[in-house]
């Protein structure tokens, strides 16, 4: 009878172990943001506050669920802040994507989209990522400006990002060196110096263009252009005229309506912030430039 029993509990422990082995398979393990991470990010977006000077503005902080974190409230700032910033963080970590983006769309016509629930589509809202997972979003609002606002909240972002988000493996090398036969190639047919896929916070891409290209829209990318050789029209600003996405956070377009249109000529450096259009309307080539991405 004993040695049955001890069988029975034996076999009953099996079964359970392996129940709990399949319970397990079936569960993924993912990175949380807790109140000490929430923390860095307002104290790093603060940093960048009393660096600009700016004259207020609330920072909420919210996890992956978009429930609110921490919320830290400038002097000065207006009352509504607070409401607007959580907002939102709560549209960056939701969507997975910068709040600028939508305000961008919602400027180039898509104006259902403000009918959506819990949405705030105003700029300053920034998705926090930690070992490729977005574990949170950080807003602000009441800031000198809208681009203020998503300064601070890129601020803060990226110094969570930097206070452990990349692995030895993928951080980016202290030094890259291209000898001038490499560059030279890379100019003939344009191609990328240094990819994303390095470890670094920036692209850099050696780009030859001998013809118009499309309106284009970067969600994430600030662009650095600093132009080598021949003639280009450059627009900026305006409408993307048919935009679609065609990869995440990438709009193009048949043309932009409005706009600045400028010269580039060899010496010229032009910037490009995330989110605003940009188009190559004429070239007199080959056009030859380098593109530092930023993000």
């Amino acid at each position: 009878m004993i040695t049955r029993a001890i069988t029975r509990i034996s076999m009953a422990a099996f079964v359970l172990s392996l129940l709990a082995a399949g319970a397990q398979a079936q569960v993924s393990s993912k990175k949380v943001l807790n109140l000490e991470g929430a923390r860095k990010v307002i104290a790093a977006a603060e940093a960048e506050a009393k660096r600009l000077n700016a004259p207020g503005g609330v920072i909420a902080v919210v996890d992956d669920g978009g429930n609110l974190v921490a919320l830290e409230r400038l002097d000065g700032t207006f009352t509504a802040g607070a409401n607007i910033s959580v907002g939102k963080a709560k549209t960056a970590v939701m969507f997975k994507r910068p709040t600028k983006f939508f305000e961008d769309v919602i400027k180039n016509g898509r104006t259902a989209m403000v009918a959506l629930p819990d949405f705030t589509p105003l700029q300053g809202g920034v998705p926090i990522e930690y070992e490729g997972q977005i574990i949170g979003g950080v807003g602000v609002s009441g800031a000198a400006s809208a681009q203020q606002d998503e300064e601070l909240a890129l601020a803060g972002a990226a110094a969570f990002r930097t206070a452990g988000g990349k692995s030895e493996e993928t951080r980016a090398p202290a030094v890259s060196f291209f000898e001038s036969n490499t560059v030279r190639a890379a100019f003939d047919k344009g191609a990328v110096l240094v990819g994303d896929d390095s470890g670094h916070d920036y692209m850099v891409h050696a780009s030859r263009r001998e013809k118009p290209g499309m309106a284009e829209v970067h969600a994430l990318d600030t662009d650095i252009i600093y132009v080598l050789d021949g003639e280009a029209d450059f627009v900026t600003g305006g409408r993307v005229v048919e935009g679609k996405e065609v990869a995440p956070h990438e709009i193009r377009g048949t043309r932009i309506d409005g706009g600045d249109a400028r010269r580039l000529k060899r010496g010229d450096v032009i910037t490009v912030a995330s989110g605003t259009p940009h188009w190559f309307r004429e070239v007199r080539g080959p056009f030859l430039y380098y593109v530092v991405k930023v993000r």
